[in-house]
């Protein structure tokens, strides 16, 4: 969990290796774009976001969505995190019935 006591790693690329293995980088202009990528402990990419350069990123969010990734895991798949899921906030348990139903469980009241 993102804490005082666990690092959260975040990279530079200066030579553009790891935008090439994602497929941001631009070999034209020999940059990268903005790119984000959300890697769970078992090396799979659970979540990723690629900006052109005059758009920022939101840290906000993405420390929002490791949150809600790190509780989904936690709870081995018997919580997710509907939209605008804050920390904190109602989850939903997963079922067939809930498909299509989310907005019987959830409204975007449960998330402020």
């Amino acid at each position: 969990m993102i804490g005082k006591d666990i690092p959260f790693p975040m990279l530079s690329d200066p030579d553009g290796a790891i935008g090439k293995l994602y497929g941001v980088y631009d070999a034209d202009g020999k940059t990268e774009t903005r790119g984000r990528f959300l890697i769970d402990p078992d090396g799979n990419v659970q979540a990723y976001e690629v900006l052109t350069p005059p758009v920022g990123r939101n840290l906000n969010e993405a420390l929002r969505q490791i949150k809600a990734f790190q509780l989904v895991r936690a709870a081995g798949g018997a919580e997710v995190t509907p939209s605008g899921w804050e920390p904190g906030k109602k989850t939903l348990k997963p079922s067939p019935a809930l498909v299509g139903n989310v907005w019987k469980e959830w409204s975007v009241n449960d998330a402020k």
